[in-house]
């Protein structure tokens, strides 16, 4: 069969996309590997309507909501290969399996870059967190602390002083200037210049020297990139972000490849459930505008590409 867009990955971006172009009757195939970024979270929090509710509940009500439509298809698998060209895309499945689409719909999220710090990969989405957004309230006002991990963490420690106690956990990993650390001060964020020795318990530091710090909870600022390498394979410009590489879109979703565009955490920085929706609608209807107005399809600029 030969869809109108093939939509790869199936959490939040991409399932707002389809629901936007299976609502305008065109064909959409989701190929969705079920790894969505928050997959370690009890539960989701910012997110209007949906405050408070498991992340895989959300996921699912909204899978059984867009499977009503008669032109979804969905394919619980691996996207191995995206090739071709505008309206004669071919995606290759871990399956062997070749699939056709007029476009292609990057929604394949990010891979978060943890600092090596032992314990940490264990609580992340528990314990340890990077949005102060969707999870700092449920903090009740704590003992906060920052892991620090570069310069993002300067500024995660000031703006999580509105959600508790806050400790900045240098780890080596963050230079402060007399400015920086002037600031933090202000704000009342206390800075611990020792090194971490690992992470126990909830959220207990124990530090090089032997001191125990006992934390509510833990943020730290991780760099992202593109979960898997199909965006660059396929051709679409990168770019550097205070957060990490993300693939070059400009406002109406589209990629540096004609016919292929990018929505959600891989495409649009910060990050959130509510953030990834709304860009991933916005991304479904400006693919269905492609398919109206081939004429519009023309290409972000590909040039100052970063890696």
């Amino acid at each position: 069969m030969h869809h109108d867009v093939i939509v790869i990955g199936g959490s939040y971006a991409g399932m707002a996309a389809a629901l936007q172009l299976v609502r305008a009757r065109r064909s959409v195939l989701v190929i969705d590997a079920g790894e969505r970024r928050n997959r370690f979270a009890s539960h989701s929090h910012g997110f209007l309507g949906q405050d408070g509710v498991p992340p895989g509940e959300i996921a699912a009500n909204a899978r059984r909501q867009l499977e009503a439509y008669p032109t979804i298809s969905w394919l619980e698998g691996r996207a191995e290969a995206v090739t071709g060209q505008v309206d004669e895309f071919t995606v290759t499945t871990s399956d062997g399996v070749s699939h056709q689409g007029r476009r292609i719909l990057l929604a394949t999220g990010v891979a978060d870059q943890l600092p090596a710090v032992q314990g940490l990969g264990e609580r992340w989405g528990t314990a340890i967190f990077h949005c102060p957004y969707c999870h700092g309230y449920e903090l009740r006002q704590g003992h906060i602390g920052i892991v620090g991990a570069g310069p993002m963490s300067i500024h995660q420690a000031e703006l999580l002083t509105d959600w508790g106690d806050v400790t900045l956990l240098v780890n080596g990993a963050v230079e402060l200037s007399l400015e920086a650390r002037s600031t933090l001060e202000r704000r009342g964020v206390t800075i611990e210049e020792a090194p971490i020795d690992r992470i126990e318990g909830h959220a207990d530091v124990v530090m090089a020297d032997g001191h125990l710090l006992r934390f509510t909870g833990l943020f730290t600022a991780t760099r992202t990139s593109p979960s898997n390498s199909l965006a660059e394979a396929l051709g679409c410009a990168l770019e550097e972000t205070p957060m990490g590489i993300q693939v070059r879109t400009d406002a109406e979703s589209k990629t540096s490849v004609t016919g292929a565009f990018a929505c959600g955490d891989v495409a649009r920085a910060p990050h959130s459930v509510s953030l990834a929706v709304g860009n991933g609608a916005m991304a479904g209807a400006q693919v269905h505008r492609s398919l109206l107005w081939p004429e519009t399809i023309a290409p972000v600029q590909s040039e100052g590409r970063a890696r």
